[in-house]
């Protein structure tokens, strides 16, 4: 897809007037955009398709606030951020990618001002969602979503939340730390989700051993490879003989880039942007950071083979590549992807582990 297209993408979905037509819009670059997938660089294409998702959630927020003016709520009380997580927040969205949304809002030491702060962006949170699945984006299926109380809050309050779960690292609160690191605001005030993970980086610089909590959970999906370098594949279901690119190659993959960018205290969101800055701060050799970044690439480009369904109007996926898409070339493509990978989390485990040793 031509480069000047972004520009004509944020031109018609700055344009759109309601949802509806927003949904149109979507479906109609839907098949542009993979029209031009095998054709395309897969960081340049994962920028656009990215760029296309940013302009449509930025157009939802607004169109929200614009409703929310009508009906007499008026403008927000206090500086807010919309903030994405998961693949929204580090920037690498496939084109049928869900809602991992939430909202971060400025403290107050007006009582006034906070009751109607948690009414007002409640409401928002409300008519941004309905918003956003009316043009084809489902909920989070882990409730990780502006809707959930839990992730709608002061910023204090989000600051809180993540001290509390670093005093008693289990599995789910690791889950959730991790989640928040990868936080973007898409609209809004920036600098309110920088700050949401100031007490995470904060713990792990005076605390080296909560890495090993964080590492149990980065390491939890295995690489899609046997131990005499063949693929593993599904066994069984509408997916038997494919393989999982998303839990077997591309989580993997990323979730050991984001705690080293963490051990290192980078705060970049986006996987790419880790990898550069992991390579710029002489973390790890440049030949080292190439290969990270072209096992992404490919890992991004299988991730957006894989095909989607529309079910109740929303967009989804299993995220398995089927096995009648497993050329000979994608194969090895895969495997290299998948060397990298596993090399990469036994760079991350003992990476971890000699920091504690320092610690």
């Amino acid at each position: 897809m031509e480069r000047l297209s972004l520009e004509m993408i944020a031109q018609e979905v700055g344009e759109a007037s309601g949802i509806g037509e927003l949904r149109d819009f979507r479906d109609r670059i839907h098949e542009a955009f993979q029209r031009h997938l095998l054709f395309s660089y897969p960081f340049e294409w994962n920028h656009d398709v990215n760029a296309m998702h940013d302009a449509i959630i930025r157009r939802v927020i607004r169109l929200a606030l614009g409703e929310m003016e009508a009906e007499g709520f008026g403008r927000p009380p206090v500086a807010y951020g919309f903030l994405l997580f998961g693949s929204g927040g580090r920037a690498e969205q496939t084109l049928w990618s869900d809602q991992d949304n939430g909202l971060v809002y400025a403290d107050s030491g007006d009582e006034g001002i906070r009751t109607a702060s948690a009414a007002y962006f409640a409401e928002l949170a409300n008519k941004v969602s309905a918003g956003l699945m009316g043009a084809g984006y489902p909920p989070c299926s882990g409730n990780v979503i502006c809707t959930n109380d839990m992730w709608r809050k002061p910023l204090s309050a989000y600051k809180d939340m993540l001290r509390h779960w670093l005093s008693e690292p289990d599995w789910e609160h690791v889950r959730y730390l991790l989640i928040a690191a990868d936080v973007r605001v898409i609209e809004g005030d920036e600098s309110l989700g920088q700050a949401l993970k100031d007490p995470l980086y904060d713990c792990v610089k005076s605390h080296p051993a909560m890495l090993e909590h964080l590492l149990q959970n980065t390491l939890h999906h295995k690489i899609s490879l046997g131990v005499f370098g063949q693929l593993i594949r599904e066994r069984y279901g509408e997916d038997a003989g494919g393989v999982d690119i998303k839990y077997g190659a591309y989580i993997p993959i990323v979730n050991g880039i984001r705690l080293l960018a963490i051990e290192a205290e980078i705060r970049e969101s986006s996987t790419v942007e880790r990898i550069r800055r992991l390579v710029e701060k002489g973390v790890v050799e440049e030949e080292i950071g190439s290969d990270w970044l072209e096992a992404l690439s490919i890992a991004l480009k299988l991730r957006s083979l894989t095909p989607y369904q529309v079910e109740d109007g929303q967009y989804s996926t299993r995220g398995k590549l089927k096995p009648e898409l497993l050329t000979k070339e994608r194969i090895n493509e895969l495997k290299l992807c998948l060397r990298i990978g596993s090399d990469l989390q036994k760079y991350v485990k003992k990476s971890v582990l000699k920091e504690m040793e320092k610690g």
